[in-house]
């Protein structure tokens, strides 16, 4: 009958895994435990309550610039003399509020011109004014 080790055979060296789970499941319990005590503040404050607006009730007016200094002012092209004229009868005739001047310009327009632009949509009496952009990799439709 063989020996079932002999001196011949190499030993097989193993790492025991499982204390070293163990200790990975505790630290996961411990951390689930105590995330939720650390972003409580131990200050007492009241939260004001927000008032939210119905997205029904926003006008959006949509001023388009390309990169050769054309603007339109919803889909309409307007010399840029009138603009600020054009733009402020727009908020003027809108039956809401809410108004939200879009202003969507060429990425080759220069920054000065957007400027001008963002400037005389202000003193034709917009109060919220966006710059639209797309996402990264999105297509545009």
């Amino acid at each position: 009958m063989k020996p079932l080790i002999t001196e011949k055979m190499p030993a097989v060296a193993r790492i025991n895994v499982t204390p070293i789970i163990d200790v990975a499941l505790v630290l996961v319990i411990i951390l689930l435990i105590t995330a939720p005590m650390m972003s409580v503040s131990s200050m007492e404050i009241d939260l004001p309550e927000a008032k939210t607006r119905s997205i029904e009730d926003e006008v959006r007016v949509s001023v388009t610039v390309d990169s050769n200094g054309r603007i339109a002012v919803d889909e309409d092209d307007v010399a840029r003399n009138a603009f600020i004229g054009v733009l402020r009868q727009r908020i003027d005739n809108a039956k809401s509020d809410n108004i939200l001047v879009v202003i969507r310009a060429d990425a080759g327009t220069s920054y000065e011109f957007v400027h001008d632009i963002l400037g005389e949509a202000r003193s034709a009496g917009a109060k919220r004014i966006a710059i639209a952009t797309r996402q990264r990799g999105k297509v545009d439709l």
